[in-house]
C-alpha cells in the first residue's frame, strides 16, 4: 500500500504546478517526423545469415553483384555470410542535408544473429516513394547467440540492431514559415488549453492575433513586423506560460500493479465488500505392505489427493466522497487490498459511476 501511496503522491505533487511553457505545449503544424524505410543487405556474418532457402536474400546478393559487373545465378550462392533486412529511420522536419540519422536494423529471413555485420548502401525512403537518406555502416547488436551443437546460449535479440548516425540525409523537409499565418496544433487536444494559449498570445503581442480553430489548433497571423522573421516571433512565443487545464484520468497497468492518479480525480460516495477465494490441493502418498513373512505380496504406494477451500470474510467498507487525490487515497486504503486487487476495484467503480475520472489500462 505505501508504493501506491507514493504513486499517488508523486501524480498529484506533478500537477499542482499547474503551468507549462507553449513550447511544451504546442508544434507548429507540418513540424513532425517523417518514417524512412529501405530494404538492404548485411554482409560479413560469422555463418550466421541467411540460409540459401530464403530465396530472396540470394536473389538479392545476385542483383548487387549483377549491378558491380559479375555475373551468378542465384540458386549457386551458399553463402551463410549475408543477411536480408529492413531498415528504419525518422527524419525530423527542418533537417538539412548532411545531417546524420540514427536508423534500426530488423533481420527478415531465418538469419541467427547480425552481430559483426556490416550494412551496404541502403537507400530510405518515405510514402512518396522519394529517397531522402542513405544508410551504411556496422551494426551494434545487443545480444547475441551462441550455438555449439546440442547446447546453445541466447541474449536478448540478436537478429535487430543498430547504426548510431549511420544514414545521411539526402533531401529535406522544410516546410514554409512565411506564409504570414501558422498554425499551432496542440500535443493534446483540449478545448480550454486552445482558448487559453490563444488568449496568452494575444495578451504578449497587445493585438487580437491568435484564434482557436478547435481543441486541437490554434491560428497565429503574424503582424506586420514579424512576417519577415517567423523564427524570432515563434521563439517569443515558445517561452510564454500557460496555465494548463487536466482532464481527471487514473492509469493502472495490471502487469506491474502500478497505479497513476492525477490531480482533479474524484469520488462519489460508494460502498465496496472485497474479498478472496483460497484453493489449495496436497498430495499425500498411502504405503500398503504385505504382512510379515508372507510368501507372495509387494508394498503399494497410493497418491491421495485432497482440497481445501478458505474464503476470506471481509466486512463491507463504506467510502465516503473524495474531492481531492489525498481523501481518495485515504478512502482506498481503507479497503485493505493490495494494489492489484484495487485495480478491479477502480474498475469497478467506474462502472458504477462513482469514480469521476477516465481510466486506462496499460
Amino acid at each position: 500500500m505505501r508504493s501506491l501511496l507514493t504513486l499517488i503522491i508523486v501524480g498529484s505533487l506533478s500537477a499542482f504546478a499547474g503551468s507549462a511553457r507553449l513550447k511544451e505545449l504546442v508544434e507548429v503544424q507540418g513540424s513532425r517526423d517523417n518514417a524512412l524505410l529501405g530494404y538492404g543487405l548485411v554482409v560479413g556474418l560469422t555463418n550466421t545469415g541467411d540460409t540459401e532457402q530464403v530465396l530472396f536474400t540470394m536473389q538479392s546478393v545476385a542483383g548487387m553483384l549483377g549491378r558491380l559487373g559479375v555475373r551468378v545465378d542465384p540458386r549457386e550462392i551458399r553463402s551463410r555470410n549475408v543477411a536480408a533486412v529492413m531498415v528504419t529511420a525518422k527524419l525530423p522536419t527542418f533537417t538539412r542535408a548532411g545531417s546524420t540519422l540514427d536508423v534500426t536494423i530488423s533481420s527478415m529471413g531465418n538469419a541467427r544473429s547480425l552481430q559483426g555485420g556490416t550494412l551496404l548502401m541502403t537507400p530510405l525512403t518515405a510514402a512518396d516513394g522519394l529517397a531522402y537518406a542513405v544508410a551504411q555502416g556496422p551494426v551494434q547488436v545487443g545480444g547475441f547467440d551462441v550455438n555449439g551443437g546440442f547446447a546453445s546460449i541466447r541474449k536478448n535479440t540478436p537478429t535487430s540492431g543498430t547504426i548510431p548516425s549511420g544514414a545521411t540525409v539526402e533531401k529535406t523537409v522544410t516546410p514554409s514559415l512565411t506564409t504570414g499565418v501558422l498554425v499551432l496544433r496542440l500535443k493534446k487536444a483540449d478545448f480550454t488549453n486552445a482558448a487559453r494559449i490563444a488568449a496568452a498570445i494575444d495578451g504578449a503581442i497587445g493585438t487580437p492575433t491568435a484564434k482557436a480553430l478547435d481543441s486541437a489548433a490554434v491560428e497565429v497571423t503574424l503582424p506586420a513586423g514579424e512576417k519577415d522573421q517567423p523564427v524570432l516571433f515563434l521563439s517569443k512565443l515558445e517561452a510564454l506560460t500557460i496555465e494548463v487545464d487536466q482532464r481527471a484520468k487514473v492509469v493502472v497497468s495490471e502487469r506491474t500493479g502500478t497505479i497513476v492518479m492525477g490531480e482533479n480525480v474524484k469520488l462519489r460516495p460508494a460502498a465496496v465488500t472485497h474479498g478472496g477465494l483460497r484453493i489449495s490441493i496436497s498430495t499425500q502418498f498411502a504405503v500398503s505392505q504385505p504382512p510379515a513373512f508372507a510368501a507372495s505380496g509387494q508394498t503399494v504406494v497410493t497418491p491421495m489427493q485432497q482440497a481445501t477451500a478458505q474464503e476470506q470474510q471481509r466486512a463491507a467498507v463504506a467510502m465516503p466522497a473524495a474531492s481531492s487525490v489525498d481523501d481518495l487515497v485515504k478512502a482506498l486504503n481503507a479497503i485493505g487490498a493490495p494494489p492489484r486487487d484495487l485495480i478491479a476495484i477502480l474498475q469497478a467503480l467506474k462502472a458504477v459511476g462513482s469514480l469521476d475520472a477516465d481510466l486506462e489500462v496499460m
